[in-house]
């Protein structure tokens, strides 16, 4: 199959499932798998897809983001501070467990049994969550501590495992930590910015080598794919959850990670 097709498909995979709770990992195996689509360029490649992913958060959130111009107050402008203060401190277990675990995370568990397993108890956990509680109402970004931070960021910390999702993980966390459904999935977006960006330069870091002018082009057309579809999706997930909950995402989960274990076996 022509390789800029591939991309285009990887970059459509990535910019629909990064910041819905069902692992961009996970499906990113998969089909690469199904494409044949290996090596250290495909690795190289899912970071620069990953990143794309990355730009579409800050084009969309970009005004809550970024302090200045736009004619801000003074209260906005430390309420955007105070927000980046409090992403960094939920990152802190993220970068120090990455650096501890990630490669044998990447040696052992990079594999369809894990991803399939971790699929499906992530997917009964949100539907135990959503059963048990009612997430509409909780607490906001604003009204987030920097403890509550911190206690996210550990539990972003079970992305590292494929299949667990990063996004799945932190909006989990935050739940349970009170946090409602809308500022979970949008802390989860912030939590991604510095989070993927120190683990695509760790990664890149680690592959040490440079794209070839092809490489450079197929990789370019998947960063501009994943970038254009995770832009549609973030806007249309909170529109979603803000009249929806989590369940469907919980049931997907299940079947996906079933289907994966019969398609493997």
């Amino acid at each position: 199959m022509n390789e800029f097709l591939i991309a285009a498909i990887l970059g459509i995979v990535e910019g629909i499932t990064e910041f819905l709770p069902i692992s961009s990992t996970g499906h990113l195996i998969i089909v690469n798998r199904f494409f044949d689509f290996t090596g250290d360029f495909a690795k190289m490649f899912d970071v620069v897809i990953q990143f794309g992913a990355i730009i579409a958060v800050i084009v969309v959130y970009w005004n809550r983001l970024f302090p200045f111009g736009g004619g801000k107050s003074r209260e906005e402008i430390r309420a955007i501070f105070t927000l980046w203060f409090k992403v960094c401190v939920a990152v802190l277990p993220a970068l120090i467990a990455g650096s501890l675990f990630g490669s044998v995370i990447k040696t052992y568990l990079f594999n369809p049994l894990t991803v399939s397993s971790a699929l499906i108890i992530g997917g009964i956990i949100l539907l135990v969550i959503e059963k048990k509680k009612n997430s509409s109402y909780g607490i906001t970004i604003a009204e987030l501590s920097y403890k509550t931070a911190l206690f996210i960021g550990m539990f972003q910390c079970l992305g590292m495992i494929p299949g667990t999702s990063r996004s799945a993980a932190t909006i989990i966390g935050a739940m349970l930590l009170g946090l409602s459904r809308i500022a979970a999935a949008e802390f989860s977006f912030f939590l991604a910015i510095p989070t993927m960006a120190a683990a695509s330069v760790w990664s890149v870091m680690n592959l040490g080598r440079m794209l070839t002018p092809h490489e450079f082009q197929v990789a370019t057309a998947g960063f501009i794919v994943s970038f254009i579809v995770a832009w549609i999706v973030i806007k249309a997930f909170v529109r979603f959850i803000s009249t929806h909950d989590f369940s469907s995402f919980g049931i997907y989960r299940i079947i996906l990670g079933l289907a994966v274990i019969l398609y493997f076996i």
